[in-house]
């Protein structure tokens, strides 16, 4: 525990330092185009998301989404970390053009890294934009790129005070491309997409039977998932109050436990359970749930891009970041809101 606890320290370290390096490098600026048909000549897009966590690529769908919508005519690429996820979580756009992968541990695979950084220096695209403003090796990219226009993350000292406070990070890139847009888009905060990882109507039936098929009953599902990884993870004494008190209130609800891969559980498996390593399955069958409940995790925001009314319970100060995003969804401070209120929360929420 000892060296775990001091690698993360070093690397936490690691990334300030990056980021207070690299912070400001390059310099967006509005395109100079002439009106809104000249969007229609943006035909290669090159997007950065170098990670390869299920959470942070579904919190990219959305600005995939606004770009598919802004260039009608536009094909995306997309740098990720690992060659595994993305094609699961993006699958369904139908701009995505092709894959960029990383590998996960750049120091084992250097000839395979370097060969990709110098995949972006020469393919030449209409528009590069760094999808998260704290990614150094985005901001790098992006610099290195050849592309005539170029979206570094992270708005000026210019930009109006009503965008300097988006905090979300799914937000972080739409702002900043309608701030780059300005001059021929109205620049607001208004027709944010979602996340979604556009599951297909087969999908969604597909997971309706499997769900009927586990539960057994008519009652409503109320879907839960009791772990996290690190710090983010509550107790097991926490989640008997919960699960105990949830289990009491909502009688006309059946309760499911989503299971994590490592098929672990913190209410030792006292209730129904679904485990699954299909990342699509699980989001159909967390889409015919009435609602999602989890703390902070790539499991919470795939509830939220299955289109399933969410409950996000955090620990940490990191709610605005990462809070479940979506208008039917919320999160819950644990640390000043009582297991009563969380579930008065909820029950406003089913009663919606």
């Amino acid at each position: 525990m000892k060296f775990s606890l001091q690698s993360l320290s070093i690397n936490e370290l690691r990334r300030k330092a990056m980021y207070a390096i690299t912070r400001n490098v390059g310099s967006s600026v509005s395109l100079d185009f002439n009106n809104l048909s000249e969007l229609e000549n943006v035909k290669k897009i090159l997007v950065l998301r170098p990670n390869h966590r299920l959470g942070n690529l579904i919190l990219t769908t959305p600005i995939i989404a606004e770009l598919s919508h802004v260039f009608p005519n536009s094909k995306i690429d997309i740098l990720i970390r690992g060659d595994y996820l993305a094609p699961i979580v993006f699958g369904k756009y139908e701009k995505i053009n092709n894959y960029l992968p990383l590998p996960r541990k750049p120091f084992n695979s250097l000839i395979k890294y370097a060969s990709l950084w110098g995949k972006v220096k020469v393919k030449e695209y209409d528009l590069v934009i760094n999808a998260v403003e704290g990614s150094s090796s985005g901001r790098l990219l992006t610099k290195l790129s050849r592309a005539e226009y170029k979206v570094f993350g992270g708005t000026s000292e210019e930009t109006p005070i009503e965008f300097k406070h988006r905090k979300h990070i799914a937000l972080g890139p739409i702002y900043d491309l309608r701030y780059f847009l300005r001059n021929i888009r109205e620049f607001n905060d208004k027709n944010i997409p979602l996340l979604d990882i556009k599951l297909t109507t087969e999908e969604k039936s597909k997971g309706k039977l499997a769900l009927k098929k586990i539960v057994k009953t008519d009652k409503p599902v109320i879907g839960i998932f009791t772990f996290a990884t690190g710090a983010k993870c509550y107790s097991t004494e926490f989640w008997d109050e919960f699960y105990t008190k949830l289990k009491a209130k909502f009688t006309a609800y059946q309760i499911l436990e989503i299971l994590p891969i490592e098929n672990v559980s913190q209410i030792q498996f006292r209730e129904k359970t679904y485990y699954s390593k299909d990342i699509r399955e699980i989001a159909s069958v967390m889409h015919n749930t009435e609602i999602f409940i989890g703390a902070d995790s790539g499991m919470m925001h795939l509830a939220s891009a299955s289109l399933t009314p969410t409950v996000g319970l955090f620990s940490k100060a990191n709610i605005e970041e990462y809070k479940p995003y979506g208008p039917q969804n919320t999160a819950i401070n644990t640390n000043t809101t009582s297991i009563d209120d969380s579930l008065k929360i909820i029950e406003r929420i089913l009663d919606s």
